[in-house]
């Protein structure tokens, strides 16, 4: 009888070990891991700035039809080539699908002095920020901005006023010859010193 106890307590024992051991995780297949060098591609590249006419804030989209980029050479690091990127813009380049404007654009904001718009971009934070640097009518200045970059499609998005670059002697010529065009519902004339910038690029990804 003794020996039949000591039999079903070491069953027991056996049961109790088995029911709070952890099942056998199932081996799994490490996921591959692309290695990915990235260059720059300057036709996938947009510019596009948002003025705003009238008292309410109407938008008035444009672009540049020359854009002349520099930056580094290829790498595995999408972050460093967007942060290498430096640009030359032709002011005379303006495009806002209205050929009437873009010559007043050019010939009353822009004048003869202000030939080209330069800049560079900057660190690219982790919390989604970047300053730009931009130098118009010979005035440098930082530009804070935010930006998107995922799977090397790059976003970045700011707000400047054209005051900053000593450039409103440049937006009153071009209201004033623009005057009845930039009327509004409340009859006042009014074009804003603030300009929206965004520009979107896509960088070319050759993996493994």
């Amino acid at each position: 009888m003794k020996h039949f106890a000591y039999l079903a307590l070491a069953f027991s024992t056996i049961i109790i070990i088995n029911a709070c051991s952890s099942p056998e995780t199932p081996k799994t297949v490490p996921e591959k891991v692309e290695n990915c060098t990235y260059t720059y591609d300057h036709s996938s590249s947009v510019l596009e700035w948002t003025a705003y006419k009238f008292t309410d804030k109407t938008e008035v989209k444009g672009t540049f039809t020359r854009i002349t980029m520099k930056y580094g050479g290829a790498t595995k690091d999408p972050k460093r080539l967007i942060q290498s990127l430096s640009f030359n813009i032709p002011t005379s380049t303006i495009e806002t699908q209205n050929p009437e404007r873009d010559a007043k654009i050019a010939q009353f904001f822009f004048g003869t002095s202000i030939e080209t718009i330069t800049g560079n971009m900057g660190i690219l934070n982790d919390d989604g920020t970047v300053s730009i640097e931009i130098t118009m009518n010979d005035v440098t200045k930082k530009v804070p901005g935010t930006y998107m970059l995922e799977d090397g499609n790059f976003a970045f998005h700011a707000t400047i006023d054209v005051a900053d670059w000593n450039m409103i002697p440049g937006l009153n010529a071009l209201n004033k010859v623009c005057r009845e065009l930039h009327r509004g519902p409340d009859k006042v004339s009014k074009l804003w010193s603030e300009v929206d910038l965004l520009f979107t690029t896509n960088l070319k990804a050759d993996c493994e």
